[in-house]
Protein backbone atom coordinates (compact mmCIF):
# COMPACT_ATOMS: atom_id res chain seq x y z
CA UNK A 1 0.00 0.00 0.00
CA UNK A 2 1.27 3.13 -0.83
CA UNK A 3 2.37 6.20 1.77
CA UNK A 4 -0.14 8.40 2.08
CA UNK A 5 0.29 12.46 1.03
CA UNK A 6 2.03 14.66 3.28
CA UNK A 7 0.92 18.70 3.10
CA UNK A 8 1.62 21.56 4.90
CA UNK A 9 -0.49 24.39 6.57
CA UNK A 10 -0.08 27.77 6.36
CA UNK A 11 -1.64 30.77 7.51
CA UNK A 12 -2.46 33.44 5.05
CA UNK A 13 -2.12 36.59 6.66
CA UNK A 14 -3.52 39.99 5.47
CA UNK A 15 -5.95 38.17 3.59
CA UNK A 16 -9.44 38.44 4.22
CA UNK A 17 -10.37 35.58 1.47
CA UNK A 18 -9.73 33.78 -1.33
CA UNK A 19 -10.33 35.87 -3.84
CA UNK A 20 -7.77 38.27 -2.08
CA UNK A 21 -5.31 35.47 -2.08
CA UNK A 22 -5.42 35.14 -6.01
CA UNK A 23 -5.17 38.46 -6.36
CA UNK A 24 -2.01 38.98 -4.65
CA UNK A 25 -0.75 36.17 -6.56
CA UNK A 26 -1.79 37.00 -9.64
CA UNK A 27 -0.01 40.88 -9.14
CA UNK A 28 3.00 39.29 -7.65
CA UNK A 29 3.00 37.13 -10.91
CA UNK A 30 2.86 39.70 -13.16
CA UNK A 31 5.45 42.11 -10.99
CA UNK A 32 8.51 39.63 -10.71
CA UNK A 33 7.59 37.43 -14.15
CA UNK A 34 8.18 34.36 -12.41
CA UNK A 35 6.88 30.82 -13.65
CA UNK A 36 5.27 29.78 -10.71
CA UNK A 37 4.10 31.48 -7.88
CA UNK A 38 6.74 30.67 -4.73
CA UNK A 39 6.05 30.73 -1.22
CA UNK A 40 9.21 31.93 0.48
CA UNK A 41 9.84 30.62 4.50
CA UNK A 42 12.34 30.54 6.78
CA UNK A 43 12.89 26.73 7.58
CA UNK A 44 13.41 23.63 5.10
CA UNK A 45 10.77 20.67 5.15
CA UNK A 46 12.57 17.92 7.00
CA UNK A 47 9.87 15.92 4.44
CA UNK A 48 10.38 17.66 1.46
CA UNK A 49 10.19 14.80 -0.79
CA UNK A 50 6.85 13.33 0.61
CA UNK A 51 5.62 16.69 0.15
CA UNK A 52 6.86 17.03 -3.50
CA UNK A 53 5.08 13.41 -4.20
CA UNK A 54 1.97 14.96 -4.70
CA UNK A 55 1.42 17.36 -1.63
CA UNK A 56 -0.63 20.85 -1.14
CA UNK A 57 -0.17 24.00 1.04
CA UNK A 58 -3.38 24.44 2.72
CA UNK A 59 -4.00 28.08 3.06
CA UNK A 60 -6.03 29.61 6.49
CA UNK A 61 -7.46 32.15 5.66
CA UNK A 62 -9.04 34.29 9.13
CA UNK A 63 -8.86 31.32 11.22
CA UNK A 64 -9.77 28.72 8.65
CA UNK A 65 -8.57 26.34 6.10
CA UNK A 66 -10.51 27.40 3.03
CA UNK A 67 -7.79 26.60 -0.10
CA UNK A 68 -4.96 24.68 -1.41
CA UNK A 69 -2.47 24.61 -3.75
CA UNK A 70 -0.68 21.79 -5.11
CA UNK A 71 3.05 21.62 -4.29
CA UNK A 72 5.64 21.66 -7.70
CA UNK A 73 8.69 21.72 -6.18
CA UNK A 74 10.99 23.48 -3.16
CA UNK A 75 14.16 25.60 -3.82
CA UNK A 76 16.89 27.68 -2.30
CA UNK A 77 16.14 31.25 -2.50
CA UNK A 78 18.75 33.62 -0.89
CA UNK A 79 17.40 36.63 0.80
CA UNK A 80 18.97 40.23 0.76
CA UNK A 81 20.61 39.31 3.96
CA UNK A 82 22.14 36.56 2.86
CA UNK A 83 20.42 33.96 4.69
CA UNK A 84 19.20 30.22 3.18
CA UNK A 85 15.86 29.99 2.52
CA UNK A 86 12.93 27.64 1.38
CA UNK A 87 10.91 28.85 -1.86
CA UNK A 88 7.65 26.50 -1.88
CA UNK A 89 6.73 26.47 -5.64
CA UNK A 90 2.75 26.14 -6.19
CA UNK A 91 0.63 25.10 -8.67
CA UNK A 92 -1.14 28.39 -9.77
CA UNK A 93 -4.77 26.93 -9.24
CA UNK A 94 -5.71 27.57 -5.72
CA UNK A 95 -8.69 25.08 -4.90
CA UNK A 96 -11.32 25.94 -2.15
CA UNK A 97 -11.62 23.42 0.75
CA UNK A 98 -14.25 22.81 2.93
CA UNK A 99 -13.88 25.23 6.07
CA UNK A 100 -12.00 24.02 8.72
CA UNK A 101 -11.44 25.53 11.83
CA UNK A 102 -7.27 26.52 12.71
CA UNK A 103 -6.08 28.09 15.76
CA UNK A 104 -3.35 30.42 15.53
CA UNK A 105 0.20 29.19 14.88
CA UNK A 106 3.64 30.47 13.53
CA UNK A 107 5.21 28.68 10.52
CA UNK A 108 3.60 26.28 8.94
CA UNK A 109 2.67 22.33 10.11
CA UNK A 110 2.52 19.33 8.17
CA UNK A 111 -1.10 18.19 7.40
CA UNK A 112 -1.76 14.52 6.51
CA UNK A 113 -4.04 13.33 3.97
CA UNK A 114 -6.36 12.04 6.21
CA UNK A 115 -6.43 15.38 8.66
CA UNK A 116 -7.00 17.10 5.32
CA UNK A 117 -10.64 19.12 4.67
CA UNK A 118 -11.68 17.77 1.45
CA UNK A 119 -12.15 19.76 -2.05
CA UNK A 120 -15.35 21.51 -2.65
CA UNK A 121 -16.76 20.95 -5.90
CA UNK A 122 -15.98 23.96 -8.67
CA UNK A 123 -18.56 26.50 -8.70
CA UNK A 124 -20.39 24.92 -5.35
CA UNK A 125 -18.34 27.58 -3.17
CA UNK A 126 -20.50 29.22 -1.14
CA UNK A 127 -18.52 32.33 0.10
CA UNK A 128 -21.30 34.06 0.32
CA UNK A 129 -21.46 32.31 4.05
CA UNK A 130 -19.39 33.11 6.92
CA UNK A 131 -16.34 30.31 6.85
CA UNK A 132 -17.45 29.15 10.88
CA UNK A 133 -20.71 28.48 9.05
CA UNK A 134 -19.66 26.36 6.48
CA UNK A 135 -17.72 24.73 8.89
CA UNK A 136 -20.83 23.87 10.72
CA UNK A 137 -23.15 22.94 7.88
CA UNK A 138 -19.95 20.36 6.56
CA UNK A 139 -19.22 19.03 9.64
CA UNK A 140 -23.71 18.00 10.00
CA UNK A 141 -23.31 16.88 6.46
CA UNK A 142 -25.45 19.36 5.00
CA UNK A 143 -22.67 20.29 2.29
Amino acid sequence: MGQAKLNLVKLCVGADSVEDLADWQARRLRETGAPHQAHVTRMWPRRAAELVDGGSLYWVIKGFVLARQRILGLEPREGADGVRRCAILLEPEIRRTAAQPRRPFQGWRYLRASDAPRDLVPGAERAELPPDMLAALDGVGVL
